[in-house]
This record gives C-alpha cells, sequence and structure tokens, in this order.
C-alpha cells in the first residue's frame, strides 16, 4: 500500500514538473480533460445557438449582441468556450442592423455557408439570408441585393436551419414569423442547390402551432435522421418566460406528415434552469449526441431585470421513433468525448 502511494506521488510530480525539449525552455504536460462538467458551459448572453464541428474544433454562434452581428465562440471539448469575435461584422446590403438572429453554419465542400435571420430594410420584416466564408470563423459575406427567403404575407421568416439527408440532398428548414402579427406558425422544408445558396423546389408545410403548451408560435427547428426515422425538434411558446420549452414530432420521409409526440414537451423549465429551448443537436468525438440550447436563470427571464440566455449541453439520444434528453442539468455529469 506505501509502495503504491509512493508511485501514484511519483507520476503526479512528474507529470507536473516543467521538462527540457531539445535544448529550448521548459514544456509543461499538459493535464487530461475534465472528466465532468457542469452547466452552463458558457455563462453569459449567448442566445439561439447553432453549433458546428470542423475538425478537432467545435464553433458555435449566436444571435446579435452590443458587439458583433454574429457573435463566435469555440472550444475543443463542448465545454470550456471562448468568444473570439463577429463571423459577420459586414451586414449585406438589404439588412437593417440591430435584429440579426439565430445563425446556423454548414460546411459544403471547401466553403461555409451562414443561414441567418435579419431585418429587411425594405419591409421591415425578418427575413432570411445566406452568407459564405473561406473559414468557419468568417467573415462571413453575402452580397444579395434581397433575402433568400421573405415571406412578407405571412408575416416574415425566421429561424434557417440546414439539413443534409443521407442521401446526400440538402434542405432548408425555417418558420414564417405570423406571431408577429396574429397568424398561425407553421415549420417549413425547401431542397436547397448543392451550394446550399438556393432554394428548389417547393417548400413543404411540416407542422403548425395548435397544442395548449405551445402557445401562439412554434420555432428553432432542427431535423435529426436517426434508424430510419427523422426527428423534428422544434421550440414553442413566449422565448423570454419559463413556458418556453421544447417538443419533437417524427416522420418516415424527410417532407413528412409528421407527428407530433403524445410525451410534448421534453425540455423544460426546472429549478433555477428557465425556458429552455432553441435547442441544436452536436455529436461528440465519440459519436454521442448532445443538445445544445439556451436558458434564462430562473426569475431573470428578460433583459430588463439582468437575465441571459447562457449556453447549455445535456445529453440526447434519438432511438425507436422517441427523443430522450437528460435536462435541464445543473449538477455534475460525464463530459462530452472531444
Amino acid at each position: 500500500m506505501r509502495l503504491s502511494k509512493l508511485l501514484l506521488g511519483m507520476t503526479a510530480l512528474i507529470l507536473s514538473t516543467p521538462v527540457q525539449a531539445g535544448g529550448g525552455g521548459p514544456v509543461t504536460v499538459q493535464k487530461a480533460p475534465n472528466a465532468t462538467f457542469r452547466n452552463p458551459v458558457l455563462d453569459e448572453n449567448f442566445p439561439d445557438p447553432g453549433l458546428l464541428r470542423v475538425g478537432q474544433t467545435y464553433h458555435a454562434y449566436s444571435t446579435n449582441s452590443a458587439n458583433a452581428n454574429v457573435p463566435h465562440a469555440v472550444s475543443r471539448d463542448l465545454v470550456r468556450w471562448e468568444v473570439v469575435g463577429d463571423a459577420m461584422p459586414v451586414l449585406p446590403p438589404w439588412v437593417k442592423g440591430g435584429r440579426t438572429w439565430a445563425p446556423e453554419v454548414t460546411q459544403i465542400g471547401k466553403t461555409f455557408a451562414l443561414y441567418f435571420t435579419a431585418q429587411d430594410d425594405a419591409s421591415g420584416r425578418q427575413c432570411i439570408g445566406v452568407a459564405t466564408a473561406a473559414s468557419p470563423a468568417g467573415p462571413f459575406k453575402d452580397s444579395s441585393s434581397k433575402p433568400l427567403i421573405c415571406q412578407l404575407a405571412e408575416g416574415g421568416s425566421i429561424d434557417a436551419s440546414p439539413f443534409q439527408d443521407a442521401d446526400g440532398k440538402r434542405y432548408l428548414l425555417w418558420k414564417n414569423d405570423g406571431n408577429c402579427c396574429n397568424q398561425a406558425t407553421n415549420l417549413y422544408l425547401q431542397p436547397l442547390s448543392a451550394d446550399g445558396l438556393k432554394l428548389t423546389g417547393k417548400a413543404s408545410p411540416l407542422i403548425q402551432n395548435f397544442a395548449l403548451w405551445e402557445g401562439n408560435v412554434i420555432e428553432a427547428p432542427t431535423l435529426y435522421q436517426a434508424g430510419g426515422v427523422y426527428y423534428l425538434l422544434y421550440s414553442a411558446g413566449p422565448y423570454d418566460s419559463g413556458l418556453y420549452a421544447v417538443g419533437y414530432a417524427t416522420a418516415s420521409r424527410v417532407t413528412g406528415p409528421y407527428k407530433k409526440a403524445a410525451e410534448n414537451p421534453i425540455l423544460v423549465s426546472k429549478g433555477q434552469v428557465a425556458g429552455p429551448g432553441h435547442q441544436t443537436v452536436v455529436t461528440d468525438g465519440a459519436g454521442h449526441t448532445w443538445l445544445a440550447y439556451h436558458a434564462w436563470t430562473a426569475e431573470r427571464t428578460s433583459d430588463a431585470v439582468g437575465g441571459y440566455r447562457s449556453l447549455r449541453l445535456d445529453p440526447v439520444t434519438f432511438s425507436g421513433g422517441r427523443v430522450r434528453v437528460a435536462g435541464p442539468t445543473l449538477t455534475p455529469q460525464r463530459a462530452p468525448t472531444p
């Protein structure tokens, strides 16, 4: 027993002591990643997160802040994040600044496409655009004179989310902004061109708000396919309250018909976590799926009272037509595999 303790102590000393390498300066052995983590993983305002993994780095993008049109953060392990700048410092000609929402990025070959919501200067409505860059860090640029999608008769269009099916075909999901003007809200899906910059075919309405818990809005669509089932996750309810939550619907074809789950909503306010939502699915280095989302702290569900929506992460599984989320959590849990 004493020998074991001695060996452990010597090992710890070796791992923590700087060593010389090739006659250069001291080199410190890196500590192993934390085995556990606790939410939030980014404890500052980072609403409507969209996540993308490129190589060994995770990239996250959020709704605009006072300092950036598209705040951009990076992480090597999904747990420790650093906000590094503005992914789209210059807005396109059709945009009026200040309302750049819900960005999501996808990689298409060597190009990265950023789908975003912004205020259309001509109509005043929120509409969807697409910008491109050679790097996930940007700078993303859109030189278009008009939005990619702008359903003016339905209140506008927001919350674009790209999806690539198993056969390689690309699609874009979004919602019409009907809740801005006493209209119903629908989630739509439409095929994209191979470069992701144009819509093709026809838009398919997938689901509409009608459940009591959804109130007058469904939004933030996320599509994930596993085991021959398409899982359509979405958020619903007033975003600036503890009523905001996440539900899902399923289908056997990408265009539907989709059926809402009987157990909805599946991610709701709990304890000090209020209004979890605007979710996205990310896969870690071991192939495990995680749900990234934002949430308020209880009793601080608006900017007016000092509230902010921080970035959070919990395990999610897709199996047999059901989605299970282990959250929202505040207690320590096993960390993702980088």
